[in-house]
């Protein structure tokens, strides 16, 4: 098997047929089938929602890598039973810097995806994280670890889907491009999945028109060797 670095850079269409063999079950989602959902300002973890500030104005964009993040949860059907991802989004690159699968929508999926990015990146101090005002993103234990790291927590205004547009963005390509082409049998698979979709093709091999038709890794990658010679 060769490595993520030596496959070629490819377009948004099929460019991730490679990643879904092995990870599919032939059971599908069918009409009219949701998951259970979380309401805003209701904490499914049963701890009290605090207000969040919303210094994001649908304003998805950066002049630097880690200084506003965003992210979302969507969810999964499988064999299982429903599984839900979390992700965080680095606006400028829009490279998937964190991301969590879990059989749950407590608070501690978000905060793993969360967690994930701060380790990975070290933000400087007062980077954004954006959501929209979901139960998870609103309750004090995501607030109180925000303040912990340094996280100037953001959410969107109530019932405004526009707010949070680039996370949902990111959701339709997932299923797109590789949730909806097959089903998976176990959460476990679909993380699997989910992994090898991210960190090896969205990340590395995907092409983007909001940023020159680069990789994130490669835009990102450009934004060092610039810094380098201004240095």
């Amino acid at each position: 098997m060769r490595r993520a670095a030596d496959l070629p850079r490819v377009t948004p269409t099929g460019g991730c047929g490679r990643l879904q063999a092995g990870a599919a079950a032939d059971a599908c989602v069918g009409p009219g089938q949701r998951p259970p959902q979380g309401t805003e300002g209701d904490d499914r973890a049963g701890r009290r929602a605090v207000p969040a500030a919303r210094p994001v104005s649908q304003d998805f964009t950066a002049d630097a890598p880690n200084r506003l993040w965003f992210g979302d949860i969507t969810y999964v059907r499988t064999w299982d039973g429903w599984a839900y991802v979390a992700s965080v989004i680095d606006a400028f690159s829009r490279k998937v810097v964190g991301w969590a699968v879990a059989d749950h929508m407590r608070t501690d999926l978000v905060l793993d995806a969360l967690r994930m990015a701060i380790t990975r990146r070290h933000p400087p101090k007062g980077v954004i994280f954006h959501a929209d005002r979901g139960s998870q993103y609103t309750s004090k234990e995501f607030v109180d670890f925000c303040k912990i790291n340094n996280v100037r927590n953001s959410v969107g205004r109530t019932g405004i889907c526009f707010d949070n547009a680039a996370a949902e963005s990111f959701w339709a390509t997932l299923k797109k491009e590789f949730i909806h082409l097959h089903p998976f049998d176990t959460v476990e698979r679909l993380r699997t999945g989910v992994f090898e979709y991210i960190e090896v093709y969205y990340n590395r091999l995907r092409i983007h028109s909001t940023i020159g038709y680069l990789t994130p890794v490669e835009f990102e990658d450009e934004f060092d060797k610039k810094g380098d010679r201004a240095a």
